[in-house]
């Protein structure tokens, strides 16, 4: 993520947010080197909330399905993920 000085984006703020817009880049803000703020790319309130707790299980457990779908070795994904917890 490109870092940019507050004061060049004082001056130069329409072509720092045309990129964003456009190429959807994402600016780090410093005043005197030290990080203060982030430009993102405008999204859904979906997708920029933080999600549940609930609803992070709910996609993990989704995923979890998905790769045992895919799964074509001798060994689940469930064995997989038991080993990697050893």
């Amino acid at each position: 993520m490109p870092r940019i000085g507050l004061r060049y984006l004082k001056t130069h703020a329409s072509e720092v947010l045309r990129d964003v817009e456009e190429h959807r880049v994402r600016y780090v803000i410093t005043n005197r080197g030290e990080p203060i703020a982030v430009i993102v790319p405008f999204a859904a309130a979906d997708e920029v909330e933080p999600k549940t707790g609930e609803s992070a299980w709910q996609d993990f457990l989704r995923l979890r399905e998905r790769i045992a779908k895919a799964q074509t070795e001798p060994f689940s994904a469930e064995d997989l993920m038991r080993e990697l917890r050893r």
